[in-house]
């Protein structure tokens, strides 16, 4: 191997040890399998309701996710975010779950969108409780789900 060579492969290998320490706080949380989640809560924004054709917001709590059957989905406020989730929102769609045992809960993370893009994260939102009002919408401009979850 040449000192080039030698020196690329030095790189790399320092650029993926980087990137994997840098992804570690992503990887970890508070949950334990078979357990109750930790209580948690959004005052600024919060849920996503609509109701006689407008659009608000309130204070939404863990504690409010008793009684059905849930997929909770926490995403980051990103297109990716959302892209990610698809198949798996796809195959709830296909299945038809019965509303009144199941709902989808969305906890969307817009402390972790990208520097302006808020605005058309909330307007995406708006689209889909829209079309499946039955879904919970949970907006988290700060973080808060993250940071206990």
């Amino acid at each position: 191997m040449t000192a080039c060579h030698t020196s690329t492969l030095c790189l790399r290998i320092a650029l993926l040890s980087w990137c994997t320490l840098l992804a570690l706080p992503c990887m970890v949380h508070n949950l334990t399998l078979n357990s109750t989640l930790p209580p948690t809560g959004i005052a600024d924004k919060g849920e996503l309701m609509y109701q006689n054709q407008q659009f608000s917001y309130q204070n939404w709590n863990s504690a409010q996710l008793v009684g059905k059957v849930r997929v909770i989905q926490h995403i980051a406020g990103r297109t990716s975010g959302k892209e990610m989730n698809d198949p798996l929102i796809s195959a709830i769609k296909a299945a038809n779950l019965a509303r009144e045992y199941y709902q989808t809960t969305t906890i969307v993370n817009t402390d972790d969108a990208i520097i302006g893009t808020g605005l058309f994260v909330r307007s995406s939102l708006e689209e889909s409780k829209k079309t499946f009002p039955w879904s919970q919408f949970i907006v988290d401009s700060n973080g808060n789900v993250c940071k206990t979850w």
